[in-house]
């Protein structure tokens, strides 16, 4: 199982390409909270919850991160995976809500 965090811990760290502070400072934007699916009758989104959760995760230390946390780490990698192959809008990606929906996740497109 050790084997399998410490791929999970790397895949998400290149899959995060955000800073705890720079994600933070997002989330409290307009644009972060008006992307993504709402659930249950919430008014926050799956990804904006999820972003929340990486800076916690983000913060910690990799001895005290629990398979939760792990669980967590996987599927954000497979988020920000799956919505890189769709590919951005032709025009305009830095105010899309498809680079805003990465972000929630931690990731920057145009970073890369």
């Amino acid at each position: 199982m050790a084997d399998d965090h410490d791929e999970v811990y790397t895949d998400f760290q290149e899959a995060v390409n955000m800073a705890p502070a720079e994600l933070e400072t997002f989330l409290d934007t307009a644009e972060s909270k008006e992307v993504g699916q709402k659930k249950g009758g919430s008014d926050e989104s799956v990804g904006h919850e999820s972003g929340r959760r990486i800076v916690a995760i983000k913060r910690k230390k990799k001895a005290d991160l629990t398979d939760d946390d792990y669980a967590h780490m996987k599927k954000v990698v497979g988020y920000v995976h799956r919505h890189l192959k769709q590919g951005g809008p032709d025009k305009d990606a830095e105010h899309s809500p498809w680079r805003y929906s990465l972000m929630n996740w931690g990731h920057d497109p145009l970073k890369d």
